[in-house]
């Protein structure tokens, strides 16, 4: 494996010499102006040992860093004349202490953990979510890959997500079903999320199997701010937000640019823009948004290789088969959302309208199909998508207990034109393999209800319900028709305690996912022209789990869960191939274990263990193992935050070996990453950030497959082998932000 210079390669077509002078030109300007600005330094600033029964407490200016609710220290004369401060408030990594939620796999996390976290990619903002590994295996552009609960979710199958009320989760999508393409978030905007995991909450519908994640960005910055990052392998970003009052309300804008090749042979010269509008305000009992989005990316991928090919040195680790792989994508939204008093209780009124566009080049197989032009294809999806998420909460007393009803329904209808698959030889289209326009509709009421029988036991009923209709109009015209399926999903939790704060739960629920449309219509393969089996609508998932939290120790949150998820059939539309690949039943269990450990206001300890299991339950002659299901992961982290002018964390990531084939032969390789960051602050003003990425230099994959391939000379028949795409080297980001 050749080795690869940490340092940024500074290339030379037009849009990277644009970036690189374009940031470099900012970094000038922001430290000269963060300069002049420059005060010596308060004395709430600096940190204070307080002689306290608790933690040491520590000093600093609440304006000293966006995002965070941490109340500053005031100060208090004692009998001695000695003046002492008041204990501060610090948010920590995450909001999960007993009382919070109702399973112990749920939780909130906060924008101080992203803060103190080193990023990789965007997506990674939900690998902060306990047990999920969010990783690639293509071009910067595309969706991550997601690892959770003894699945390999693809791009986001069974795990949903929302950004302030808005779906992210594509169904019937071009390149994977649930597509969840996060390039579009600005990590720096999030105020906190909160997530789930099973099939126990009412309020998650599709894609919500293994969990889900609702993304909520701020309405407003205490101080607008400019951030220049200049990093390796030619990657430059420039992000700028500020908010101010307008019109009785308040007005939030976030800006970015990025740029960056990678350490990949064919840089992948990803260029994205994003952008964000938020105004919000009263309006009557509530208060009022609107919010509108805006993303726009091109990239060139480098997919996973062979390793023979690497191992022979047909090609680099980090070269590619097809030097023409790559895409583009964009996503407009606009969306508006009222919360506020009415009839007694909270109502939550949700609507949205996107527009979303990809163009996918790829090539899995080489040369396996297609001998003379090669097998890449392109995947083609663009769609308007609208629909509304709202819901009514109310408290009252019934025969002497306390009670808290919710009534939701959300509603969606994506209008996809076209949705398809082409064979292409370096872009340029060969045939076509069948495109597609679809109407898919999906209304979900729900319901639920808390009861508190006793001050130690409540018992939580849900009820959702699913309905949807899809009609397809295929150029194969026996492909065309319409389908339509529904289903009732109940739900029950059990909350005992909290004794000693400590908390049990018991959770049972039915969820669902619901395939790629066109498979409930087709009767042919557009590809090979072979008849196929019309799959089901809706899949349904049943999962059970148990649980504890416990935060009696001061500074200290810990849980432990125990589930367990069945599936009636894991049917799913496979786009690459064009066709719906069946398999058995299967179930997973596993245990999961979490610790949030804060012994003094400045120094936090994260650490996540999980172990899962996957099987088909009534196996082929194939086995039992369900392939790419994860099956280990650690991950762990120590950070001091605002120690002074200082913060630095490091953490690590463990993914364990995992089936790669039904039979269990053939196994991944395990890979641990260590990321690390330092911050300095010269003053309340200025913050100079360094991250550092993969620091050992760890030659690792981000992902394994086992499947066939040809190269140009390899028998007809190809050959069984490794896929790898591997983890980037050690690279270096260099960040200055100035707040104004």
């Amino acid at each position: 494996m050749r080795k690869v210079s940490c340092l940024a390669r500074f290339g030379n077509n037009r849009a990277e010499f644009l970036f690189s002078q374009a940031n470099r030109l900012i970094l000038a300007v922001l430290f000269l102006t963060a300069v002049s600005r420059a005060e010596v330094p308060h004395p709430n600033e600096i940190p204070i040992p307080v002689e306290s029964d608790s933690a040491v407490a520590v000093v600093k200016d609440s304006a000293n860093a966006s995002n965070d609710s941490s109340q500053t220290a005031k100060p208090a004369k004692t009998n001695s004349g000695i003046t002492e401060l008041t204990p501060i408030n610090v948010i920590g990594h995450y909001q999960n202490k007993t009382g919070t939620t109702s399973a112990a796999s749920s939780g909130t996390y906060t924008s101080q953990l992203l803060e103190d976290r080193p990023i990789l990619r965007p997506g990674e903002v939900e690998e902060v979510v306990p047990g999920l590994i969010v990783t690639q295996h293509s071009g910067a552009g595309k969706a991550n890959q997601f690892l959770l609960r003894g699945f390999n979710l693809d791009h986001g199958t069974d795990f949903a997500t929302s950004v302030d009320g808005v779906p992210v989760n594509l169904p019937t999508q071009g390149h994977g079903q649930g597509y969840d393409d996060l390039n579009f978030v600005i990590p720096e905007l999030i105020d906190h999320a909160d997530y789930f995991k099973g099939t126990y909450n009412a309020a998650e519908g599709d894609f919500s199997s293994a969990g889900a994640i609702n993304i909520f960005y701020d309405k407003q910055l205490a101080h607008p701010f400019v951030t220049a990052t200049l990093g390796s392998y030619s990657y430059y970003r420039s992000l700028g937000a500020a908010s101010t009052d307008l019109a009785g309300g308040k007005l939030l804008l976030g800006l970015e640019a990025m740029h960056q090749d990678g350490p990949f042979v064919v840089p992948q010269d990803y260029n994205k823009y994003n952008g964000m509008l938020r105004w919000s305000r009263q309006l009557g009992e509530g208060t009022f948004d609107v919010e509108a989005m805006y993303y726009s990316g091109e990239w060139n991928a480098t997919n996973h290789i062979p390793q023979r090919a690497a191992t022979e040195g047909l090609i680099s680790i980090w070269g590619t088969e097809d030097s023409s792989d790559g895409g583009t994508s964009h996503r407009y939204s606009l969306s508006t959302s009222w919360k506020g008093q009415l009839g007694g209780g909270v109502l939550s009124a949700n609507a949205y309208i996107v527009q979303y566009a990809m163009n996918l080049f790829s090539n899995f197989t080489y040369f396996l199909d297609d001998t003379v032009n090669g097998d890449q294809m392109n995947q083609k999806d663009s769609r308007w998508f609208f629909g509304s998420s709202d819901n009514w909460q109310r408290e009252f007393s019934l025969l002497g207990f306390q009670e808290k009803a919710r009534i939701g329904v959300d509603a969606r209808c994506d209008l996809i034109d076209p949705v398809g698959l082409l064979h292409t030889d370096h872009r340029r289209v060969l045939e076509s393999w069948g495109v597609d326009s679809v109407v898919e509709t999906k209304i979900e009421p729900w319901i639920d209800l808390d009861n508190r029988l006793t001050p130690w036991m409540k018992v939580m009923l849900g009820l959702r319900g699913v309905y949807l209709n899809a009609d397809v109009r295929s150029d194969y015209t026996v492909n065309s028709g319409s389908a339509e399926a529904s289903m009732l999903l109940p739900k029950v939790t059990v909350v005992l305690g909290p004794w000693a704060k400590t908390e049990f739960y018991a959770n049972y629920g039915d969820g669902y996912h619901s395939n790629d449309v066109r498979g409930a219509t087709a009767t042919i393969n557009d590809k090979s022209g072979d008849s196929v089996d019309k799959v089901t609508l809706l899949v349904r998932s049943r999962g059970f789990e148990i649980g504890g939290r416990n935060d009696a120790v001061p500074g200290l949150q810990s849980s432990l869960a125990l589930w367990l998820l069945d599936f009636n059939s894991e049917l799913v539309w496979d786009a690459d191939e064009g066709t719906t690949d069946a398999s058995a039943p299967s179930r997973r269990m596993g245990v999961e274990w979490s610790e949030r450990w804060q012994p003094l206001p400045w120094l936090l300890f994260d650490l996540d263990v999980a172990y899962s299991q996957a099987r088909f339950i009534n196996p082929d002659t194939n086995g039992q193992y369900v392939p790419e299901a994860i099956e280990s992961m650690m991950s762990a982290g120590a950070s001091i935050h605002r120690l002074g002018p200082w913060s630095a964390s490091l953490f690590v990531r463990y993914v364990g070996p995992r089936a790669l084939v039904q039979d269990n032969s053939e196994r991944s390789a395990a890979s641990t990453l260590f990321n690390g960051q330092v911050a300095y602050d010269f003053n309340r003003n200025m913050r100079l950030t360094l991250d550092v990425l993969n620091i050992f230099n760890a030659q690792v994959n981000d992902m394994e497959y086992y499947y066939t391939t040809r190269l140009k000379g390899e028998p007809a028949a190809g050959v069984s082998d490794f896929e790898i795409h591997p983890s980037e080297p050690t690279s270096f980001r260099l960040s200055l932000t100035v707040k104004f």
